[in-house]
């Protein structure tokens, strides 16, 4: 039996009415925007990359392409159901709705897992960049002030974390701005010699490392754009969801792309792929060194400085969110879907205890339970992709039967490109289990989605019973 779609989510009026708690509207399209756009420029572009690069060699260039145009896809499927129908959980929501409890239990509650694990990532690097300025404090005592202060900022009112972001991401987009035009600089000669196609087709060519370099040079630039689903997240505390959310998924899409594939392409162009800098002290200072920028080291840690706190600030935000549409819905504690002045204090609270014992984990077991965790995090996003694509293809075909009108923004090609999308999904599974190190990964998280799967199997017998019954 098929539910008519209408706009009501967890928090508009008719979930007012029917006593449910609502979350304020403090975001406005300029948070937004700035969210999209700074949402998945971090440090996985800054520094991150250079493995990719060290690993794929000139040939990243096209794996990012590849990469954002999955991407750009995923994002077009994302801001159809979002505008049509906004929502705090989101894709977790209408999976359910779609395909069923099962269906957004998983995918919710593993992209909950993903960010969380971010969390302590970026806190643990964000430590030890400050603890190598100021070294009177050890590296986890810097890490405890971030997730305190970070944690603070959440628990109170939603514009602050608009704010945050604003200008935080502000910072990393004119950072890439200004080193695109260096770079493009750069490789015209003003800076000295052009190099021109040397370090392109020189080093070994374009392909350097083969097959088993594009494999591993494909899963960084896949993993480096997780992250900018949060955008739909926040829509629903915006002043006008479907509206703002149709705006910034348009807009900032495109850029996104320009900004890794230029980076990359600016980066191979200006200097040797296999240039051991590239890996360890990152790309952008490596070119930045190579243009003879003064104090180009100093200048990219602050820069990553930020993009660590920004992206430790969003994940916070919407692993909260998450975890509090899904305890709204039953699938989880019901403690955690309190609300206190338009703020989800229980789940921002649970989100950060969780990130931190990751943290604490991470001095411990960092080749165990760490690992397991960063691992299983760095498939998730794949996991949750997979289902968007699915419930986008059950959703779009409703909606056309039912409510047409919603369709503000429209998926392009459908449903041929959705499903281009899923088999591209598919194709990178296949390439990580062909290596021993993506198996483990595979094995790992197929473990924890069988369990979010059959939970949440469950819960719709369970609920379908209840229904029989009444």
């Amino acid at each position: 039996m098929s539910r008519t779609i209408t706009r009501s989510t967890p928090d508009s009026p008719q979930a007012v009415q029917s006593g449910e708690p609502v979350l304020s509207h403090g975001l406005k399209q300029r948070h937004l925007s700035m969210i999209a756009l700074g949402g998945v420029i971090g440090a996985g572009l800054f520094v991150g990359s250079g493995a990719g690069i060290a690993a794929a060699g000139p040939a990243i260039i096209l794996l990012f392409v590849g990469a954002g145009a999955l991407v750009m896809l995923i994002m077009r499927m994302l801001g159809e159901m979002s505008a049509a129908r906004p929502s705090t959980g989101s894709f977790s929501v209408h999976a359910e709705e779609e395909l069923g409890t099962w269906a957004g239990t998983t995918s919710g509650w593993m992209y909950w897992l993903m960010l969380c694990a971010g969390v302590a990532a970026e806190a643990t690097a964000a430590g030890a960049i400050m603890h190598t300025w100021v070294s009177f404090i050890p590296a986890y005592g810097w890490v405890a002030i971030f997730m305190a202060f970070f944690c603070a900022s959440n628990l109170t009112a939603v514009k602050n974390f608009g704010e945050f972001e604003f200008w935080f991401a502000a910072i990393k987009v004119a950072t890439i701005v200004a080193f695109l035009v260096l770079g493009v600089l750069g490789i015209l000669g003003v800076f000295g010699s052009a190099p021109g196609a040397d370090h392109l087709t020189g080093h070994g060519g374009f392909f350097p490392t083969g097959a088993a370099g594009l494999a591993a040079g494909l899963l960084t630039a896949i993993s480096a754009f997780a992250g900018l689903e949060t955008v739909t997240i926040a829509a629903a505390e915006s002043d006008h969801p479907s509206r703002n959310v149709a705006r910034a998924v348009r807009t900032a899409v495109w850029r996104i792309a320009v900004f890794y594939i230029g980076s990359m392409a600016v980066v191979v162009t200006l200097v040797p792929w296999n240039d051991p800098k590239v890996a360890t002290e990152g790309p952008y200072v490596t070119v930045l060194d190579r243009l003879g920028i003064p104090a180009a080291g100093t200048i990219m840690q602050i820069v990553v400085l930020v993009a660590l706190l920004s992206a430790m600030n969003a994940n916070i935000y919407g692993s909260s969110r998450m975890a509090y549409s899904l305890v709204n819905r039953g699938q989880g504690p019901r403690l955690l879907g309190k609300v206190t002045k338009g703020v989800p204090m229980a789940a921002v609270l649970a989100s950060c205890v969780f990130g931190f014992a990751a943290v604490i984990a991470g001095i411990i077991w960092p080749t165990t339970v760490f690992a397991w965790l960063l691992n299983i995090a760095g498939c998730s996003v794949l996991v949750v992709w997979s289902i968007v694509c699915l419930t986008q293809v059950k959703m779009r075909r409703r909606l056309e039967r039912e409510a047409p009108e919603l369709l503000s923004v429209r998926m392009w090609g459908f449903p041929y490109l959705t499903w281009v999308a899923f088999a591209a999904i598919l194709g990178v599974f296949g390439v990580m289990a062909a290596g021993s190190d993506g198996r483990h990964q595979l094995a790992g998280t197929a473990v924890v989605v069988a369990a979010l799967a059959g939970a949440g199997h469950l819960k719709q017998r369970r609920d379908r019973r209840a229904a029989a019954t009444a």
